[in-house]
């Protein structure tokens, strides 16, 4: 079954930045996503990195309004499943595999899937995948390396995440093939663990006002 792509554009294009969060202590998550709403970023990536990143995900989906939780780092169909359940609206994972593919298929809740190669978006592409993360962006070449593959893969659009900051996102976002981008700098685990809701909401506005 090939990718809604109107259900993961939809996530893509809510603002220029997608915030990539690891969260440790989902009593947090709460006031972590609605400084995140506030400041204009509403979809929030939640990774699967923590023991607690599901219940921070059930949390952010049940109490923060307006916002748009996914869940990160999904490798395999148990997390596909246990994210959905868990209240994900969207699923992000740093690579793809067949059986991964396959699970997405049994659900509406849609994959953004990772690429790094080219062969690997054609792959991508062949399964009816147009929407895809490119990571690791800065390792992988950065903005330089994505424009390449503008003219050749035209179908392939991108969130790149990882290692891109405030400066280098512009880089990315001005490319024909970018929707937005994906980072940690705008609520870290010191700026979390801190409780630093209003340095992250100040955080959040300069990054939603990056393509004004």
């Amino acid at each position: 079954m090939a990718q809604d792509i109107e259900k993961i554009e939809r996530v893509m294009c809510a603002a220029p930045v997608i915030p990539v969060l690891v969260v440790e202590d989902p009593k947090k998550a709460v006031p972590m996503a609605k400084a995140l709403v506030r400041g204009g970023l509403p979809a929030i990536e939640i990774t699967l990195r923590t023991p607690h990143a599901l219940e921070a995900i059930d949390a952010v989906n049940e109490h923060v309004e307006g916002a748009i939780v996914g869940a990160g780092t999904v490798l395999n169909d148990r997390q596909y499943d246990a994210a959905v359940s868990a209240g994900a609206r969207f699923i992000v994972s740093p690579g793809a595999t067949d059986a991964l593919l396959d699970a997405a298929d049994q659900h509406s809740v849609p994959l953004l899937p990772g690429a790094a190669t080219a062969s690997e978006v054609m792959m991508l592409l062949e399964r009816g995948y147009e929407r895809l993360k490119f990571f690791p962006a800065e390792q992988a070449g950065g903005a330089s390396y994505l424009k390449s593959l503008s003219s050749p893969l035209a179908a392939a659009k991108f969130c790149p995440t990882g290692g891109v900051s405030l400066d280098k996102a512009p880089d990315y976002l001005k490319l024909p093939n970018v929707l937005c981008v994906g980072g940690s700098w705008i609520a870290d685990a010191k700026a979390i663990a801190s409780e630093d809701w209003s340095g992250i909401e100040e955080r959040a506005r300069a990054a939603a006002g990056l393509n004004d």
